[in-house]
This record gives C-alpha cells, structure tokens and sequence, in this order.
C-alpha cells in the first residue's frame, strides 16, 4: 500500500469513497502509540474503506510557555510510520488551511469539564482542541474518528461534543500503548533524559500501584458476596487458634463497598517517593475522577472511574491514566 500525502481539504473531498472514511488525528511526530490506532482504524474501515491520518500541529492547544515551538515536526518518518500502519492518506495542511482568516474568532468552548484537571492546569488548551477536532471532522468527513485512552479528558470532551452538538460521526477509544518499561507512549518522552526517564516511571508505578489496589478491593468485595461473613466467626476461628483464617473471615466480614481513599493513597505515595527522587518529581495532580464529567468520586462511588495523574519531570509535562470500575460485583452480603 502507498500512502499518500495531501494538502488541503479540496484534494482529501476530490477522492473517491467507497467503503467508510476511519479518521486518527495527530500533532505528528507519530509513535506506536498512533500506530496501534492506524492498524485499530485499518480494522474498522476494512479492506474496502479509507483510513486518513491528520498530521497538524495546533497553535491553539498551546498557551503562553508551552512547547509549540520545540514540538518535534517529523512529517517524512510520520509518513513512512502511517505507511506501514496502513493509512490510504496523511492530511498534513498548513496552519492557514485550517485557519484561513488568522486565529478563529468563533470557537468551541468545552465549558466546566474542561476547566477541570487539565483544563485548570492549561487554561483554553481544552476550547483549542475542540475548535480544531470540529474544524478537523468537517474537512475529513469520517464515518468513524479515533483517539487515544491515555488523553482520557480529550476523548471524554470529544464523546461530550459530538453527542452534544449532533456530529454525524462514530467516536473510538484506543487502549493507552506502553513501553516495556510501563511508561505511557508520548511525542514528549523523547525530551527526557535518562535519569529523568528513571523519575518519569513512577507515573505509571503510581497507577498501577492504586489499580493493584483496586483489585484487591474488588476480589474482598466479591468474596464477601460469595462468602458471607461475621466478627462472630472470626472470634470464634481465632479462639481456636485458626488465626490465617480468622484474618481472611474478619477481613470478608468488614470489607466495604469502593474504596477509591486507598486507591488514592497507594498511588500517592508512590508519587510522594519519587518527589524525593533526583530529578525530582513535580506533581500537578493525581485525581480519581468520573469520566462523564472530570469530578472526584466519592468514597461510596460505584461504577466506571479513571485515576488520572499528570507531573513535571525537568521541563517536560507527563500525564497518564487507567480506567477503574467500582462495585463491579454489587454489594457485600
């Protein structure tokens, strides 16, 4: 398959179509991470259909001290990658195809959701992205668009403004793509040295830290739906020197519903560990959050969850994520 390059959006509407249009937005400097949506896209579109990759670096995502500058632009090997992957085409225009009379005076404002999170720490990163994926869908045409997971605040803004403003067009989320190291794929993680590399992991560490923390909530909670428990039982397993069995029966016996304090507080501290690394870490924020609206979840939350981190290692900005899922087996017995 060769993959071919346009520029403007007259070329990409003077194609012919036939199957269904799969659309994977980019800033460029693409990795496995696109990759794996590529191939996602390739699937969904089928043999018969269109996959089209974007590659355009948006002005308006960024904010006064941030990277737009120094963002990597490697559109040959962007090329060559989405070529492989088995994109029809790369759309690469220029700014002011995108934005033909300057910067946009009308434009998509993603309202408290995104003022959140994210949103707080970059403030009118989350309008620029909007305006751009509505400007970017309408010079596509897709049947299907798809995103990555590990921007778990874009992709629930995108659902958000899709179902809210009636685009005629699939919304997929692709699961978050790691390094056999565990860190999250991202165009910054070229900018980081090695021991800011070392540092960066406890991002991830921290996840999985409060994920493992939440699966064994879970397997207790489900245990106490199976095998119901008393403190009578347990007193009475210890009095007869059953201790290991008396521990599992008063822990069944007092396991609550949730738990989202502890999965917080085994993520923090492994946050909390690396802040005293060299380089250190610096928190923006760990947040376990509702995905309909980016709130905090309370301690008797059931249901779907994302706990969310982003932190500052040397001049680079990180953020990572992993969905949860509370109260997945119903209340305890």
């Amino acid at each position: 398959m060769t993959t071919t390059l346009l520029r403007t959006a007259g070329e990409l509407h003077a194609r012919a179509r036939a199957g269904r249009r799969a659309v994977v937005m980019t800033m460029g400097a693409l990795h496995e991470g696109h990759a794996t949506l590529i191939r996602t896209a390739r699937g969904i579109a089928g043999p018969d259909g269109e996959v089209v990759v974007t590659v355009f670096v948006n002005p308006l995502q960024f904010g006064q001290g941030e990277d737009l500058d120094r963002y990597p632009r490697t559109l040959d090997a962007d090329l060559a990658l989405a070529e492989r992957s088995g994109a029809d085409v790369v759309f690469a225009p220029a700014v002011d195809e995108v934005y033909p009379g300057g910067e946009p005076q009308v434009r998509i404002t993603a309202g408290p959701m995104g003022e959140r999170l994210e949103g707080s720490s970059r403030p009118g990163h989350f309008d620029g992205m909007l305006t751009v994926v509505a400007k970017l869908l309408h010079l596509t045409r897709p049947d299907v668009a798809l995103y990555g997971q590990k921007d778990a605040q874009q992709l629930a803004l995108i659902r958000r403004m899709v179902r809210d403003l009636n685009f005629g067009v699939e919304i997929v989320g692709v699961p978050t793509v790691r390094e056999e190291d565990g860190l999250a794929l991202s165009s910054r993680n070229r900018y980081l040295s090695a021991a800011e590399r070392r540092t960066a992991l406890a991002l991830s560490g921290a996840l999985f830290a409060g994920q493992d923390r939440h699966a064994a909530q879970e397997a207790l909670r489900a245990r106490a739906r199976e095998v119901p428990a008393t403190r009578a039982r347990a007193e009475a397993l210890s009095a007869i020197g059953e201790s290991r069995a008396a521990a599992d029966a008063h822990a069944v016996a007092t396991a609550v519903p949730g738990g989202p304090a502890a999965v917080r507080a085994a993520a923090r501290q492994v946050l909390d560990e690396a802040a005293r690394l060299e380089p250190p870490l610096a928190l923006d924020y760990l947040a376990l959050v509702d995905p309909s609206d980016f709130t905090e979840i309370a301690d008797d939350f059931t249901g779907d969850a994302v706990l969310a981190v982003a932190a500052r290692v040397g001049a680079t900005r990180l953020i990572d994520n992993v969905p949860l899922t509370f109260g997945s087996f119903g209340a305890a017995s």
